[in-house]
């Protein structure tokens, strides 16, 4: 089982790959439960940064539908609700996460990309939300994570007449960042978690938990998240150490602390 969600460490930053090709890394229960495994470790890991890939032609082409074929409307069901608690931990994350779309990101591989905190495309990528052709609809978050990048009537687009998106409409709607040369993708993803990486992890992990939490919020409950959790990095030796690297003109050597 573990075979199918490879996992590597490329310096800081932690990189999960899919690893069903032969299914275009369709998201049956198997794949789900070990990468929840996979964020498990990630999580519990020294990692700070999480790029997500897919191997071969796809990201994930959506969920195993000939398993989804013969599930009575309860296993229906437990089959969203794992999917929904996969991509839950892989939200839940302190540390930033970025999808690689390499390829193919359909139904459950939209939303799974869409539960990462940005999104870089190969120029080979392609989005979409499918499940209205077969009958079905979004189940792993696709109708509450796709509004939140790219609007209502986007989503509505996307979801209802379920027709697919290219890269380059990805990132002008603001469902993908940034559009890369298929062989440039994971590193450019990498680089990327670099960056982050070499930042304060304290803060990084507060600026994430408040833009998450703030989207839902109103924007005096938001402004006051903000001014908790600036008041709380105040308290923290990452904060001295960042302030005096400036004023000393020298690379700042966080320890998370």
């Amino acid at each position: 089982m573990a075979d199918l969600v490879r996992s590597e460490r490329r310096g800081a930053v932690a990189l999960l790959t899919l690893n069903r090709p032969d299914a275009l890394n369709a998201l049956d229960r198997g794949i789900l439960e070990t990468l929840g495994e996979a964020l498990g470790a990630v999580a519990r890991s020294d990692a700070r940064a999480l790029v997500l890939t897919g191997e071969g032609r796809a990201f994930a082409a959506g969920a195993d539908i000939e398993a989804m074929s013969r599930m009575t409307p309860v296993e229906g069901e437990a089959f969203s609700r794992l999917g929904h608690e996969t991509f839950a931990a892989l939200e839940a994350l302190e540390i930033p996460t970025i999808a690689a779309v390499n390829g193919f990101a359909l139904g459950g591989g939209c939303e799974l990309a869409c539960a990462c905190d940005w999104i870089y495309a190969s120029q080979k990528a392609v989005f979409g939300q499918p499940e209205v052709k077969l009958g079905l609809i979004p189940g792993f978050g696709g109708t509450s994570r796709v509004v939140r990048r790219v609007g209502v009537a986007w989503a509505k687009e996307i979801i209802l007449a379920g027709a697919n998106l290219k890269a380059d409409v990805a990132v002008q709607i603001g469902l993908a960042n940034r559009v890369f040369e298929p062989d440039e993708l994971v590193e450019k993803a990498i680089e990327t978690g670099e960056l982050v990486a070499a930042n304060g992890p304290i803060a990084v992990a507060l600026a994430k938990q408040v833009l998450q939490e703030a989207q839902d919020a109103d924007v005096r409950v938001a402004h006051a998240l903000e001014q908790k959790a600036f008041g709380f990095v105040f308290a923290t030796e990452d904060r001295n150490e960042g302030l005096a690297a400036f004023l000393e003109k020298r690379a700042p050597a966080f320890e998370k602390k």
